[in-house]
């Protein structure tokens, strides 16, 4: 039997399945309609293309809306945030309801995101963290969704953490997760002294040896963190299942660029062509997840915005794979 650092046993994990299988029955069993199966898809677009619905937070749009969006503008996935699950329900909304039409429209949810201090070394802090993160999972199962990003909220200013430690973290996240049905994925936050490189977070995931454990890396952050891009290269195609989509403009300085600064792939510098091969090469069939925290895109018309960034990410897509 496996402990938690937190006190908890996997025993007292599994035992909370019961309500939380009770919470999610019936959700998940209808097949998208429209997102074709990874075999069928075609040999220069590999990969499933998902929104992250930041690329039009600014719109103030309601979820329910975004999906209709992504799903008329050809998404074949939905990474909702949290917040967006919360104000659905205080809406007088209902999540069951909210998953049935996202798989009417064919969309799947991929992912989501939320901020829990999973990672850290004060022991109350984690405990409510996990509490947090238990929340976000039935709340993602709820709708559908499958996982959920873990990255290093309350760890962004310390690089002084035991590797080992945070590794036992997060298998004790996924063990939680295991329970409700839902993946924490460790995210590669580029600003942060910690898991700021895929390195970091690939060495948290090897050493959580957990069958799930996996990694949920992000083009601006791979730049933002120093961490270039020849590393995907050494991961497997179980490592990732979702990679955030993106892309960077050649000025400010890579320590001086904010999530703001991101562009729509293939109107900045980022070496997209490459980054696609290589992911094709060790065999992802995941989701491409459009995340853009862009004001001026804010300003416009969301319908607009979502087909241009789709539109950029197809042809970025089958440009890089036509250099194979």
């Amino acid at each position: 039997m496996h402990s938690t650092e937190s006190g908890l046993t996997r025993r007292s994990w599994l035992a909370l399945a019961p309500a939380v299988a009770c919470a999610g029955a019936g959700v998940g069993t209808a097949k998208a309609a429209t997102a074709a199966p990874r075999s069928e898809r075609p040999a220069d677009e590999p990969f499933g293309y998902c929104l992250n619905t930041s690329t039009v937070q600014g719109q103030k749009l309601s979820l329910a809306r975004e999906a209709e969006l992504a799903a008329a503008a050809g998404y074949h996935a939905l990474e909702p945030w949290i917040r967006e699950l919360d104000d659905h329900v205080k809406g007088g909304g209902s999540l069951d309801a909210l998953g049935r039409q996202f798989r009417d429209l064919g969309l799947t949810v991929e992912s989501a995101i939320g901020f829990f201090d999973w990672a850290v070394d004060d022991e109350t802090r984690r405990r409510k963290a996990f509490d947090e993160a238990k929340r976000n999972m039935e709340l993602v199962r709820a709708v559908g969704g499958t996982r959920l990003a873990a990255p290093p909220a309350g760890l962004t200013d310390r690089s002084d953490v035991d590797p080992k430690r945070i590794a036992e973290r997060y298998r004790a996240l996924l063990e939680l997760g295991a329970t409700i049905g839902v993946v924490p994925q460790v995210e590669v936050w580029g600003f942060s002294k910690t898991l700021g490189t895929l390195g970091e977070a690939a060495q948290v995931a090897v050493a959580a040896d957990h069958p799930s454990a996996c990694i949920l890396a992000d083009v601006y952050h791979l730049y933002r963190g120093g961490s270039g891009f020849h590393g995907v290269k050494l991961l497997s195609k179980n490592a990732l299942h979702v990679v955030h989509l993106n892309d960077y403009p050649a000025s400010p300085p890579r320590d001086k660029l904010t999530d703001a600064d991101r562009v729509y792939p293939g109107d900045g510098v980022a070496p997209l062509g490459q980054f696609f091969r290589d992911l094709d090469a060790i065999g992802f069939r995941g989701y491409l997840s459009i995340e853009l925290f862009n004001r001026k895109y804010w300003d416009q018309e969301p319908a607009t915005v979502l087909a241009t960034a789709l539109n950029k990410l197809r042809t970025a897509v089958k440009r890089g794979l036509a250099g194979r």
